[in-house]
C-alpha cells in the first residue's frame, strides 16, 4: 500500500529533511518517488482546498508557500494508518515519544510533515504531485 508524506518548509529550513527521512526508512517504509518543490499558492490552495472554510486555511496556505517541500510516495504494509501513527499527533506537545513530529515539529501549525488521513486521499494526493507516467517509471520494478 502508498501514502503521500510531505515534509513541510519548517522542516527543510531547518535542515531536517535527511533525519525524518531516516526516520521513515527505519520505520520501515520504502520511498518510491520523493521530489523537492515549492508550491504556488494557487497549488497550496488546491491541495488544501478541503480546508478553505476553516479559519487556518489562510495561514496554512501562507506556511506551505513559504520555502521548498518535500512530497513522497511511501510504501508499507497499512501504510497511510502506519504513517500516521509513525508521525505523531498534529500537536508536537501531544505526540508520542519518539514520533517525527515529537521529535521534528516546532509547534501545531509548523509540525515538520503532511501525511495522507484516508487511502482516497493518499491517492488523490499521490496524483497532485507525481503523474501517472511518472509513478509507471519509477515503478517499473514493481510493476514486472
Amino acid at each position: 500500500m502508498y501514502t503521500l508524506a510531505i515534509i513541510k518548509p519548517d522542516a527543510v529550513k531547518s535542515a531536517k529533511t535527511g533525519k525524518i527521512i531516516a526516520h521513515l526508512e527505519e520505520a520501515g517504509f520504502v520511498i518510491r518517488a520523493a521530489r523537492m518543490v515549492r508550491l504556488t499558492r494557487a497549488e497550496a490552495e488546491a491541495f488544501y482546498e478541503v480546508h478553505r472554510e476553516r479559519g487556518f486555511f489562510r495561514s496554512l496556505v501562507e506556511f506551505m508557500t513559504s520555502g521548498p517541500c518535500c512530497p513522497m510516495v511511501l510504501e508499507h504494509e497499512d501504510a497511510v494508518r502506519y504513517l500516521r501513527e509513525v508521525i505523531g499527533a498534529t500537536d508536537p506537545a501531544e505526540a508520542a515519544p519518539g514520533t517525527i513530529r515529537k521529535l521534528y515539529a516546532e509547534s501545531k501549525e509548523r509540525n515538520a510533515i503532511h501525511a495522507s488521513d484516508s487511502e482516497e486521499n493518499a491517492a488523490r494526493e499521490i496524483r497532485f504531485f507525481f503523474t501517472e507516467a511518472e509513478l509507471k517509471r519509477l515503478w517499473a520494478d514493481r510493476l514486472g
